[in-house]
């Protein structure tokens, strides 16, 4: 059997999400009593949020390049970045990576085609929102990508920061953030809606919002994994 290295950390509460779908779908899809083989190699969160956010992108490829060096010495097969935000550098770490990975991007994309969607809303945080790497491997399969607008963005961005990460879930922030989806819904026409940060689906766990599909990037991710791990 495959074992699979996760990058952790990215925030704690997210990981915790990944190991306990990770078990879940893979005994779903294995009927032989077994459990899935994983390390973790969870990571400083602060470390990576002040790289991303102050621009030291070289920074936090280094780091990742780093982590994913340690999961290469405990032996794993592959290698996945348990979080979105992160994968602003994934095209940077993976011609340095010692390890295959899995983008949680790319899986996104492969769900979002399937399903023959080509509006999506992209929530997450400031730099997910605002960078390119989500648009350019959507577009290559002709998605748009459309975000709230900047007063929406910093609202999603803040309370991400400072509540999601820590594992603080309010019912108000829930309200303004279906709120927002949808206003986009009448406003932009959307199809459906990326749930571009690993911690949204903590407060957003259902499938749809008024007939808006949630692309819910941890359980398509560790879909993906299990895929590997079988395959």
């Amino acid at each position: 059997m495959k074992t699979a290295g996760i990058v952790g950390g990215l925030g704690p509460e997210s990981t915790i999400e990944y190991y306990r779908f990770l078990v879940e779908a893979y005994r779903a899809r294995q009927n032989d009593g077994s459990y899935p083989l994983m390390v973790i190699n969870s990571v400083d969160l602060k470390v990576m949020v002040d790289a991303i956010l102050s621009g030291q992108l070289d920074r936090a490829t280094d780091y990742l390049v780093a982590a994913i060096q340690k999961l290469a010495d405990a032996r794993v097969d592959f290698a996945v970045i348990s979080a979105n935000t992160p994968h602003v550098v994934f095209d940077r770490v993976k011609p340095r990576s010692p390890l295959p990975l899995i983008s949680i991007v790319e899986a996104t994309r492969a769900v979002a085609s399937k399903l023959n969607l080509k509006r999506l809303a992209l929530l997450g945080t400031r730099p997910t929102m605002q960078g390119r790497f989500y648009p350019e491997v959507f577009s290559r399969s002709g998605i748009t990508l459309i975000v709230p607008p900047e007063d929406e963005q910093a609202y999603v961005h803040d309370k991400y920061m400072n509540e999601l990460v820590l594992g603080t879930i309010l019912p108000e922030t829930r309200a303004r953030l279906l709120e927002i989806i949808g206003g986009m819904k009448e406003r932009d026409s959307i199809e459906g809606v990326i749930l571009g940060g690993t911690e949204l689906s903590l407060i957003l766990p259902e499938s749809e919002y008024e007939g808006l599909p949630f692309l819910n990037t941890t359980r398509i991710h560790v879909d993906a994994i299990v895929d590997e791990l079988l395959s």
